[in-house]
């Protein structure tokens, strides 16, 4: 079954065009604030994918989904260039109007991708979504302003991106800049892990589809840091305290039936860090998901 190509049992088209979901690869761990490996996970996730049957958890079945995997961008030790080459890729996936999602790499790979995301719906107001265990809210971080603790500072100054149309979700960190620029800015909608404890799924979706009513498009970032270390080790940052995947896959398969997310990426499993590939499955798991809700006549 390894011999297997990847996405067991789905079809595999050449280009975007044909495809009904558009996949790339960033490996990319250069930005990490404490432990790397991130960049092995695109090939990680896609070599456990020979193992699963293409079937969601409730039966839908995924056999008819027209899956482009377009590999992975090509890494380059200039980082300015290399981000260039992810926007640049990512811009022309998005161009085709099929779904697009992204497999990191760590989170600084996200300010490129939402570039491109948010250039490429400029019509209209963008919403994000940031699944995390941290805000990524600092203008600066070990002395780099790409640095995965600043991703989503970087969207809030794209033109079309505000901060009432942003989501952090799972939040349990902090670092005393974004508790200022939070205060500063209160139209960030903040829903802190023990509030989603506390409240329950479906409070907390109701607060995400409030901020993000009247949004023509949404980009969906999920931190894989945003579980519990029960449930996703392998990644370079944890904090105890987070979700679990179980609520994690209600959380992201409703999300997607009721809002209009074109585009996401899945960042910081870390291969290298990870516990019988508890990660790196649990990853799988939330994508296989978003595959099923995107089968005709399915949530």
């Amino acid at each position: 079954m390894h011999n297997e190509a990847p996405w067991r049992g789905m079809v595999r088209t050449a280009g975007p065009a044909e495809g009904d979901i558009v996949i790339l690869g960033v490996p990319f761990d250069g930005a990490v604030s404490a432990s790397r490996g991130a960049a092995l996970a695109p090939h990680r996730i896609r070599e456990l994918s020979k193992i699963l049957p293409p079937f969601s958890e409730t039966g839908t079945d995924l056999r008819s989904l027209k899956l482009a995997d377009r590999g992975n961008v090509p890494f380059s030790l200039n980082w300015e260039y290399f981000f260039q080459e992810i926007e640049r890729q990512a811009a022309d996936l998005l161009e085709s109007g099929k779904f697009c999602l992204f497999l990191g790499g760590d989170h600084s790979v996200t300010i490129p991708l939402v570039k491109a995301f948010a250039g490429r719906h400029r019509s209209g107001p963008v919403g994000i979504i940031h699944f995390d265990a941290h805000c990524d809210l600092m203008d600066e971080y070990d002395g780099h302003r790409w640095s995965h603790a600043c991703t989503q500072r970087r969207s809030l100054e794209l033109p079309n991106i505000a901060p009432e149309r942003l989501v952090l979700a799972g939040i349990r960190s902090f670092e005393a800049e974004e508790l200022a620029f939070l205060r500063e800015n209160p139209a960030v909608t903040v829903i802190g892990a023990r509030q989603i404890y506390s409240q329950g799924l479906s409070e907390t979706l109701e607060r995400i589809f409030a901020a993000l009513q009247g949004v023509t498009a949404v980009y969906l970032s999920l931190d894989i840091d945003v579980l519990d270390p029960a449930f996703a080790p392998g990644t370079g940052t944890p904090e105890g305290g987070g979700l679990s995947t179980r609520e994690v896959v209600e959380l992201v398969r409703e999300i997607l039936a009721n809002l209009p997310v074109k585009a996401a990426d899945i960042v910081e499993v870390s291969p290298p860090l990870d516990c019988s590939d508890i990660t790196a499955w649990a990853a799988l798991k939330i994508i296989y998901e978003i595959f099923a809700t995107l089968v005709p006549g399915t949530i």
